[in-house]
Formats: structure tokens, sequence, C-alpha cells
């Protein structure tokens, strides 16, 4: 039996139950602290010294052993003065930002390219992440634990386990939650109601589109998502062929445990995406062309 931690990234501790990077901003800090007090020492006394560099040692400490919102307090710091220092204004720029034309007058805050982790999307459904390598996003059908016996569950536990040890590359389950609309179910049977060969059947189809239309409007309807991305880093392995392969083989394991698991094509990835992007707009259309291609054509004026 071997014990897994839960937290499989946890860094290991080194000296007294702190990590490599606690002890370097302690020994960091304790430094700063101490060189602080020598050289104010002879301009201020070793008073005000002492407090000064006291100060410089409790940020060290609090960096180094403060927690927030579950990410230690010195990746916050970095993060946030990261975020102080880039500009606030985004805009879509990919062959970059020129410089301010004359006649615009004053240049106003300044203004950076918008860049996401997606350079590109083919039609196999393969999102190319740029120096981060690629990746494919599967949906996958859920499973509920709790209606299956004990030895049914073990088995289902084992099934992953095999997924989990035949894994040749990096794998994420994403289990999305988003506002769900019915009146694509609502319109269909009130459409198709009249047609229904028994009046009663009329009846109980209208009276479930009424049950539906008091229910969205009662309550905030929501639907479920379960998607799993495979990662292939940069390699001269042609990344679909690698990617597809993985798909299948965690497709098989995966069906022994009554899970479908079906890979996105271009058009289903870019909804999926644009879903996560922005889950108020509507469904982005389907068979459009992709942002980089370049449409030419004759057109004919009346």
């Amino acid at each position: 039996m071997v014990r897994v931690p839960a937290d499989l990234d946890r860094p290991d501790r080194i000296l007294v139950g702190l990590t490599a990077r606690q002890l370097t901003i302690l020994a960091a800090g304790g430094l700063a602290a101490w060189t602080l007090a020598e050289v104010l020492v002879p301009l201020l006394g070793q008073p005000a010294a002492a407090i000064l560099a006291s100060l410089v040692a409790m940020a060290a400490i609090g960096l180094a052993l403060g927690w927030r919102d579950g990410l230690p307090l010195d990746r916050l710091a970095v993060a946030a003065l990261r975020w102080w220092r880039h500009p606030r204004r985004l805009v879509v720029a990919p062959d970059g930002i020129g410089p301010t034309p004359p006649w615009a007058g004053s240049a106003g805050p300044p203004v950076a390219p918008l860049a996401g982790p997606i350079h590109g999307l083919d039609p196999t459904g393969v999102i190319d992440l740029g120096g981060q390598g690629w990746a494919l996003v599967c949906q996958a059908t859920p499973i509920n634990l709790s209606l299956r016996t004990p030895a049914e569950q073990q088995q289902l536990v084992a099934s992953f386990a095999r997924l989990l040890h035949a894994l040749a590359g990096p794998m994420q389950v994403l289990v999305r939650s988003d506002r769900a609309n019915l009146s694509p179910l609502i319109h269909p049977l009130r459409a198709q109601a009249a047609a229904l060969p028994d009046p009663r059947l009329e009846q109980a189809a209208l009276a479930h589109a009424r049950w539906l239309e008091a229910l969205a409007g009662d309550r905030e309807i929501r639907r479920r998502q379960l998607l799993v991305t495979f990662r292939q880093p940069p390699s001269p392995t042609p990344p679909a062929t690698a990617l597809h392969r993985q798909a299948e083989q965690a497709a098989g394991f995966l069906a022994a445990a009554g899970v479908t698991l079906t890979p996105l094509d271009g058009d289903a990835a870019a909804q999926t995406l644009s879903a996560a992007a922005n889950p108020e707009r509507p469904p982005w259309p389907a068979g459009l062309a992709p942002a980089a291609a370049v449409i030419g054509g004759r057109t004919t004026c009346p």
C-alpha cells in the first residue's frame, strides 16, 4: 500500500516543515533586515533601525508563511505587482499595436494586445497552445456512483485507476455548470402537440410544456458538462495523431465503467471554448471559417 497525498502538486518539506521557497524568502528577508539595520544604526540610532528592520523581517515572514484563498502570499504579491504594471486596456491585435497617429490627439491610457492561450484550432478539434503544445477536448457522460452497489463501485473505481496508470501525458477533468435554456424543449412540444394521434397525448405534451415554462420562470435551471482534456507538449510527433490516440485509449478504459468519451471536432470545440469564455453569449454559429482564413470570390452587384 502506498499513501498518495490529496494535493499531488504540494512541494516537498525540507527543513522544520518549510519548503525551499519559504526558506529562500525567510533567508532573503533576514539578510535584508540585517543589512538595513547595519546601515541605519549610524544614521538613526539603534531603536529606530531595529524598528525598521523588524518591519522588513515581519513582511518576509508574512510572505513566506501567509496564505489567502488557497495561495501563498508571495505568489499573490507577484500577481498583484504584475497586474499593476500591465496595461488595463486590452485589444485584439494579432499583428501588434502601432503608434498613435498625430491626428488622434492624446494617447490616453496604455494599450496592450490581448494574448490568450489559444493560437489556433484545426477542424479535427486540436487546439494550438503556442509554446505550451496542443490540447484535445473530449466530452464525457457522467455516472452516478451512489446508485451502484459496493461491488459495482469498486469496479468503476478500478476502471478509472487503470486509466490513470496508463496515462502517457497530462489529462484534465473539468465539470462546467452554466445556465440552461429550456426554450428549445418548450417550442417543439407546443408545435408538435397538435399532430399527436391521441388528444390525451396532446394535453400531456401541453401540460409538460407549461410545467417547463413555470420551472424556468421560478428557478434558475443549470446544466452540467463533463469535459476531459488531453495535452501534448511540443514535440516532432504530429499532435493530432498522438492526442487522438490518447483519447481512444482513455475511451477504451472508461467504456468498462459505462462512460462514453467523445472527442470534439473543430466546431464543437469552438462552441465549448466560446461558452467557457462568455457563458451568457448566444451559441456561436457552426461552420464558420477560421479567423486566419482568406475568403475570396467574385461579387456581382445589381
